[in-house]
């Protein structure tokens, strides 16, 4: 019989989460307009983007009814994730991308923002499943979880945090939880 963690590590496994919120990010891009394949003006740049991740946001997110784009809200979000996917200065290397064509153009600025977009909400989802999960355990519990997990997954993690009586891993479970499906992932991927 699966026990409790059995159960959450199902939960969180890259196939529920990150594979799924994928598959949602990625019709919203397939089903996203574009009025043109370049864009020149920083201010039409700006639009689009922020009706692009509203239009993502409201498919990732399974909105039943869209939210208006908000250009200043929606615009900045993205801005954000674009400078954490090309640096500090990525808006203007994304704008230079929409502008000439090159690197893959507007669509590839559109894509970045929707993997980085992917990786966020699934992160998101696995830290609420995790949270939920920990706060419903007594300490006992949660001491014996974490001894369950060296058991099952320690092969997943690096020596140094299972070496000895794995005190890192007890004093920080639920980020060695979230960091689960990453772990799986590269394994898989691995495999392939």
């Amino acid at each position: 019989m699966p026990t409790k963690l059995d159960r959450l590590i199902e939960s969180i496994d890259p196939t529920r989460t990150v594979d799924d919120v994928t598959v949602r990010i990625d019709e919203a891009v397939n089903s996203f307009r574009l009025d043109r394949p370049q864009i020149d003006r920083w201010d039409d740049f700006s639009a689009c983007l922020a009706r692009f991740f509203r239009h993502v946001e409201d498919h990732a997110l399974r909105a039943r009814k869209p939210l208006p784009v908000n250009l200043e809200m929606d615009g900045s979000r993205c801005m954000h994730a674009l400078r954490q996917v090309f640096g500090p200065n990525g808006d203007k290397a994304a704008f230079e991308m929409a502008r000439t064509g090159l690197d893959g153009g507007l669509r590839a600025v559109l894509q970045a923002v929707a993997s980085r977009m992917a990786e966020q909400y699934a992160g998101n989802e696995t830290a609420a499943k995790i949270a939920q999960y920990w706060d419903e355990l007594t300490v006992d519990e949660q001491l014996a979880a974490v001894r369950e997990y060296i058991d099952k997954h320690g092969h997943l993690l690096p020596s140094e945090l299972t070496e000895g009586s794995a005190g890192r891993i007890f004093g920080s479970f639920p980020k060695v939880l979230e960091q689960h499906p990453q772990l799986v992932r590269r394994l898989r991927d691995v495999g392939r």
